[in-house]
């Protein structure tokens, strides 16, 4: 991975863009989109779209580029901020967390707090901190003082470095999908090199993690005959992973093919031979009812997308340090270049 690409993705995570306010975090796509494609747009939703113009078919790349964060809900008297969640949190891993919060004139920071354990009887600290009972401490003395920072309806994201580890594992919040906006600029960016057939349009979708509306919209202004999906999945290399209902899915060991739910079934033979073909280590995971990404969506737009959802490996998804390995997405990104370039306008994945 060339080390522009590096420092895109590092300004990537780095952006703030929690579900429904992912400005930010589509500025650093969008600006690097532009170096790379024909066209780039976004559209009423937020989602961004970067396009090479070719013939047919008309392939769509989505990866969506929203996090999970929280939203503001009450400012006490004496400042402390309680606060929702934005998508799927684990409270558990929130408290003592530092925060940034996208404030009215500036970024503003802060730690979440819980009732100290001294305060606590021995039940109390054996039972699950709900979301409810946590608060955001931004060093404030009041709520007046408060709203000159902050309002009602203000997002944040947690506050953590990017670290970089041995064996070319990254870890940051953000990284589903990040990971998955990053990967398909790549394939853009090496499809412009070496141009295929067909047009293909890169999409960072936005709100994934609450409603997916900004895939549904973008969708059916692109019109594609073919979509693959990337987002992350589950890796089960860890302790206490279950094998058994989510597969063997390792860093390291490549993309993960889905099979069932919105994947198109010849999409997904192809997509097999051709890592096969081209020696690209591979991970399954089957998915038989939905694929709870960005493809339960896009498959039913209009008359219906050929569509699959591609995963990338990741440890600890959900909290404030995912994992992913580098390799991983140099792999998915070499498996879907080779997957357009077998595109040709007779291309058919209508199951007979």
């Amino acid at each position: 991975m060339s080390l522009n690409s590096i420092a895109f993705l590092k300004g990537l995570l780095s952006a703030p863009g929690p579900s429904g306010d992912e400005t930010a975090a589509s500025r650093v796509w969008r600006a690097e989109a532009n170096k790379i494609a024909d066209e780039v747009h976004v559209d009423i939703s937020g989602s961004s779209i970067a396009i090479l113009q070719g013939d047919q078919p008309r392939v769509l790349l989505a990866g969506h580029i929203d996090e999970i964060g929280f939203m503001i809900s009450y400012i006490h008297e004496d400042g402390f901020l309680s606060f929702l969640p934005i998508g799927d949190w684990d409270s558990q891993v929130l408290v003592g967390q530092r925060v940034r919060l996208i404030g009215i004139q500036a970024d503003v920071y802060g730690i979440i707090g819980k009732k100290d354990t001294v305060f606590m009887d021995d039940e109390e600290k054996k039972q699950v901190t709900e979301i409810k009972k946590l608060w955001i401490d931004i060093g404030v003395t009041s709520r007046a003082q408060a709203a000159e920072y902050i309002r009602v309806g203000t997002v944040g994201v947690l506050d953590v470095p990017i670290l970089e580890l041995p064996n070319n594992r990254i870890v940051s919040r953000g990284i589903d999908n990040r990971i998955g906006a990053f990967a398909i600029l790549e394939v853009l960016r090496q499809l412009s090199r070496n141009r295929p057939k067909a047009t293909v349009a890169a999409v960072a979708t936005t709100q994934e993690e609450i409603t997916s509306y900004g895939a549904k919209t973008i969708t059916f202004r692109f019109k594609p005959n073919v979509a693959l999906v990337i987002d992350m999945a589950y890796a089960t290399d860890p302790p206490e992973s279950n094998k058994n209902e989510y597969g063997e899915v390792t860093l390291g060991g490549g993309p993960v093919l889905s099979r069932g739910a919105a994947n198109n079934p010849i999409m997904y033979d192809q997509l097999i031979a051709l890592a096969e073909r081209e020696s690209i280590p591979y991970c399954l995971q089957m998915m038989p009812e939905y694929t709870a990404t960005d493809a339960d969506t896009v498959h039913l737009i209009r008359e219906g997308v050929a569509t699959v959802v591609i995963s990338i490996p990741s440890r600890y998804m959900h909290t404030p340090n995912e994992m992913v390995d580098l390799s991983d997405i140099e792999k998915t990104v070499q498996l879907i270049v080779a997957f357009i370039h077998s595109l040709t306008p007779e291309s058919n994945f209508v199951p007979r």
